[in-house]
């Protein structure tokens, strides 16, 4: 799980080639921290297949706003730079995730 942050996002995500997957987290959010484990475990099983990055939003606003991140968790697909899917506040469930990263890793 790559850590990025408003000097490295653009390159690590916007920039990739292929499928990335984005935790989009914050520093008081409670439901980012019980994912958290989830979600790095996912990483390290599909990490062949899709690229993983985690985004600190405390740290990065701008990024965040501009990518549209107004709550939290977030989780994210992009393709070549563009977001393809998103899984947002209630919506991002350990069983949404599997499914969302099992769909794009079977594409990539």
């Amino acid at each position: 799980m790559l850590e990025v942050d408003k000097k490295t996002f653009e390159e690590e995500v916007l920039n990739a080639q292929g499928y990335v997957f984005v935790d989009f987290y914050g520093d008081g959010c409670v439901p980012c921290q019980a994912l958290m484990p989830f979600v790095h475990a996912t990483a390290d099983k599909f990490s062949d297949k899709l690229k993983f990055c985690a985004l600190n939003t405390t740290k990065a606003r701008r990024v965040a706003i501009g990518q549209k991140v107004l709550g939290l968790p977030v989780m994210a697909i992009y393709h070549n730079g563009e977001k393809v899917e998103e899984l947002v506040k209630d919506d991002a469930t350990e069983e949404n995730i599997q499914k969302m990263v099992e769909k794009y890793a079977a594409m990539s």
